[in-house]
């Protein structure tokens, strides 16, 4: 399909465009049909490098009109910024009404996709750019991801037509008012819609981008004249409350004074504005760091995860285990709870130290790697807490039969070598000496299932509570003096694993919506994942990147 002309087509563009683009022409992505012409497009692309980002570009004019070649002067200005620029045909009207045209620019898509590593694409990453007509039918492609009356025919069918982002110029979204205000809605939408208004309202509905809103709505640009007389700027309005409303992220760039086009300073705003969303959506910033992640649901996983992407780095059976902590040199401790063991791996996730039955382990839930070499492990079926030495040898224990149906939970040594014990159905967490008194101890409120605790440099005590989902810092005296996840802007499920970051951040394992959350020193998100496949319990963060140079 692709390959008889790929490299023969590059070669005869590549002259007319600057030095280090491709330009690879009439690429055919659906064929003759139903006394419809076989359809193309060009692309423009950096000629090294890769995968690039993205972007499939639509042509206007008022549905009837426009060719593809009209938008290749972006294509290459893209291109020039990093991406893969695909300047697509669609069947025009009046001979192919609605649906059709939206069929088009989703084969699209899924040719592009099909088509990546030929075109030093990322699949993950693509968006839409639409002028006028080219507009509405970009909008389209953002607000029926995933639905599947809007695919058309089987083309490339195992391939997603979902795009990532979209930018709309100063298209229409409701087909219902478009007609006020416009000197050319009533020649352009009554032969793409089959039809006047008065006869056909559920036909105009339908082929109004407004009302397939939903939640699951690509994020989206409008860029809109104030003056446009064809498409009048409540058009974009109008769609961005929509959109704000339906939990999508939205924005409208304002061109004042401007008609149905830009020049000049206004075009540059739209430049601006255009590149910057693109490269937002488009060109993620590098991941910061690696969460490990102790999977307490059906798959059973620990998973090593970069963030903020979400790429799955690495994964190897943890056998629903709770706990895991990141060591030097890309090694990770954590629990196999069902094995009554607790391992360290190596890089290669080769076991290299391992604890278990031989000391009396049954369902260790906790294991930390302390300063001095030792592990320190908890055990709720035994409601014991040991230190081991490299070698095996518990060094020091803490046994309390009277906690066996308490759930002992995490358990972490502080900096003044005492253990926090985190008792979640006794509502309890206790600091223990190396004698073994308790020490000081905070009760929770009754049923809030503490998970685990952590001592900070100033004192004070971080804790995980797991129903409902909330991390408080409690002072000496007990008194809760900073609250993260339970109220505010970020609210939890269920928390399991916390772990501190070195700018005051922390990262949040919300087990039951499986999700993870990045909050500032503040409380307030920074970044989020949700629907994970795996059920969250604890998490550790690495920040020295030995995860990410595997």
């Amino acid at each position: 399909m692709l390959a008889p002309f790929f490299l023969a087509a590059a070669a005869l563009a590549a002259q007319s465009i600057p030095a280090g683009l491709v330009h690879d022409k009439d690429l055919v992505f659906a064929p003759p049909r139903a006394q419809a012409p076989a359809l193309a497009m060009d692309v423009v692309r950096p000629s090294s490098g890769g995968p690039h980002p993205g972007v499939l570009l639509i042509h206007g004019g008022g549905f009837s009109g426009g060719k593809r070649d009209g938008m290749i002067p972006m294509a290459i200005a893209l291109a020039k910024r990093g991406y893969v620029a695909a300047s697509t045909s669609y069947r025009l009207t009046p001979k192919f009404q609605f649906p059709a045209q939206v069929h088009d620019v989703k084969a699209a898509v899924r040719f592009l996709r099909a088509n990546a590593a030929k075109l030093s694409l990322d699949p993950d990453r693509i968006g839409a750019i639409g002028v006028s007509a080219g507009g509405t039918l970009s909008l389209f492609l953002g607000v029926t991801n995933g639905v599947a009356r809007f695919e058309g025919p089987p083309m490339h069918a195992g391939f997603s037509s979902d795009v990532q982002c979209v930018v709309n110029l100063y298209g229409r979204s409701d087909m219902t008012t478009a007609y006020g205000g416009s000197r050319n809605a009533g020649d352009a939408l009554p032969p793409l819609i089959g039809g006047d208004l008065p006869y056909l309202r559920k036909q105009h509905l339908e082929a109004s981008p407004l009302w397939w809103v939903s939640p699951a709505a690509a994020p989206t640009i409008s860029i809109h004249g104030t003056l446009d007389l064809n498409v009048p700027y409540a058009q974009s309005v109008t769609l961005h409350g929509r959109l704000i409303g339906a939990g999508v992220e939205a924005r409208l760039e304002t061109i004042e004074g401007a008609g149905h086009g830009f020049k000049g300073a206004g075009q540059e705003q739209a430049d601006r504005a255009m590149h910057a969303f693109l490269d937002r959506h488009l060109k993620p910033a590098p991941d910061r760091f690696t969460v490990l992640i102790s999977d307490h649901g059906p798959l059973g996983e620990l998973v090593a995860m970069a963030w903020p992407s979400g790429r799955a780095l690495w994964k190897t059976p943890n056998d629903k285990g709770l706990d895991v902590q990141s060591l030097p040199d890309g090694h990770v401790l954590f629990t196999r709870d069902p094995q009554g063991a607790v391992e360290e791996i190596d890089g290669n996730r080769k076991v290299v130290w391992k604890a278990g039955p031989e000391i009396g382990l049954k369902r260790p839930a906790s294991a930390e790697r302390l300063p001095n070499g030792n592990t320190l492990i908890a055990d709720p079926a035994t409601a014991r807490i040991v230190e081991v030495s490299p070698k095996g040898q518990v060094v020091w224990q803490w046994e309390k039969p009277e906690y066996l149906n308490s759930w002992l939970r995490m358990c972490r040594r502080t900096a003044a070598g005492t253990t926090l014990a985190a008792l979640q159905k006794g509502d309890v967490v206790l600091e223990i000496d190396a004698a073994g008194a308790v020490i000081w101890k905070h009760e929770t409120p009754k049923g809030r299932l503490p998970y685990q605790a952590r001592r900070l440099a100033n004192g004070n005590t971080l804790i995980a509570l797991a129903d409902p989902g909330e991390v408080i810092e409690v002072d000496r005296g007990g008194k809760t003096v900073r609250s993260f996840a339970g109220k505010g802007p970020v609210r939890a499920g269920w928390i399991a694993g916390m772990a501190q970051l070195s700018n005051g951040g922390l990262m949040l394992a919300d087990y039951t919506a499986r999700r993870l959350v990045e909050v500032d020193a503040q409380g307030r998100m920074v970044h989020e994942i949700r629907d994970l496949p795996w059920n969250p319990a604890s998490i550790a963060v690495d920040e020295t990147g030995a995860h990410l140079r595997k």
